[in-house]
């Protein structure tokens, strides 16, 4: 991690890259630890080498360009005068690694981007396709994850997914919130499900969202178009344009007002708060090591600069440690 701030990186974190912090013993697993367990029992894992989750990607290269617009949320560096190196992975869900671009299980995609900040620093980002989280604690998500797993083999009329989705609306919500066909993963927009406060150089503060939209548009496949498509259209579409057309985004911010919900992942904001722009991701080629790079990453979305801290928001302060047993288990 080189001279990664470590402030808000939990301890397991550190642990799984051989940082040794003083750990009381448990007599049971954490929530988070159970969270990954009911993911491999979902998925058939643990798999050496590959992500618990989010299995099947494709990892690309490219720039991060900023906007002058950027420095009026943030006095992060890479928000500031210079072109950023950066690196994007593009999955599809689930944790397996070969389902098909075009199976519906796998329609919520994933952006994951790495941001160099230069002498061995780097700022992490984690979006998904939809924007909203089907939970808001770890508790509940573990509770579905839980439902989902029993209901495969139960026989009872009433399932216990479907039951946990009658008791919870946010997470029907997100179940029944649409999730297209993507054309492309330069075509479909990505979010930042949760919130982060950003601290400008004068010392004032917002709390937002990032949005990653498509400078050519989003474009969509129908039903039938798309299942028509090779397993691998997705992943083969965005290697092989490069270098000659790059995918190129906007990276943006939605700013909070003031009574917004800025820790709960269930909640989507308004329409009409303000969007700040902060910067383009151009990317031109596919990553070269990308299997070997892909098996030693561990994308940290608490892996922050100066200039941007996390929210209190239970299901991002849980990712990173999710992230790391997930990643013990990946070089096991």
């Amino acid at each position: 991690m080189g001279k990664q701030n470590l402030k808000y990186i939990p301890l397991v974190f550190l642990a799984a890259f051989g940082i040794n912090p003083v750990l009381a013993e448990q007599s049971e697993k954490s929530v988070v630890e159970k969270i990954v367990d009911v993911q491999h029992d979902l998925f058939n894992g643990p798999r050496e080498g590959l992500r618990s989750n989010h299995t099947k990607g494709v990892v690309l290269t490219g720039e991060f360009y900023p906007a002058d617009s950027a420095k009026q949320i943030s006095s992060a560096p890479h928000l500031q005068q210079q072109a950023s190196p950066i690196v994007v992975r593009f999955s599809n869900a689930t944790g397996f690694p070969d389902i098909a671009d075009n199976d519906p299980k796998g329609l919520a995609k994933g952006m994951a981007m790495r941001i160099d900040l230069g002498d061995e620093e780097y700022t992490d980002m984690v979006l998904s396709s939809v924007p909203r989280f089907p939970v808001a604690t770890p508790e509940a998500f573990l509770e579905m994850l839980t439902a989902i797993r029993d209901s495969a083999h139960s026989e009872a009329e009433t399932k216990p997914i479907q039951k946990f989705l009658a008791d919870n609306p946010k997470a029907k919500a997100f179940v029944d919130y649409p999730k297209p066909y993507p054309a492309s993963f330069a075509n479909l927009s990505y979010h930042g499900i949760n919130a982060f406060k950003f601290t400008n150089a004068e010392g004032e503060s917002v709390y937002g969202r990032y949005i990653v939209t498509p400078l050519d548009g989003i474009k969509t496949l129908d039903k039938a178009d798309a299942e028509s498509r090779n397993e691998n259209y997705l992943m083969n579409e965005i290697r092989e344009r490069m270098p000659e057309e790059p995918a190129k985004f906007r990276l943006s911010v939605q700013v909070a007002e003031a009574g917004d919900e800025v820790n709960d992942a269930t909640v989507i904001w308004p329409e009409d708060r303000p969007v700040v722009e902060l910067g383009t991701i151009v990317l031109f080629a596919a990553k070269a090591d990308a299997r070997d790079y892909e098996k030693a990453t561990m994308f940290n979305p608490l892996a922050l600069p100066e200039g941007i801290e996390p929210s209190e928001d239970p299901i991002l302060l849980a990712r990173p440690e999710a992230y790391a047993i997930s990643f013990q288990h990946r070089m096991d």
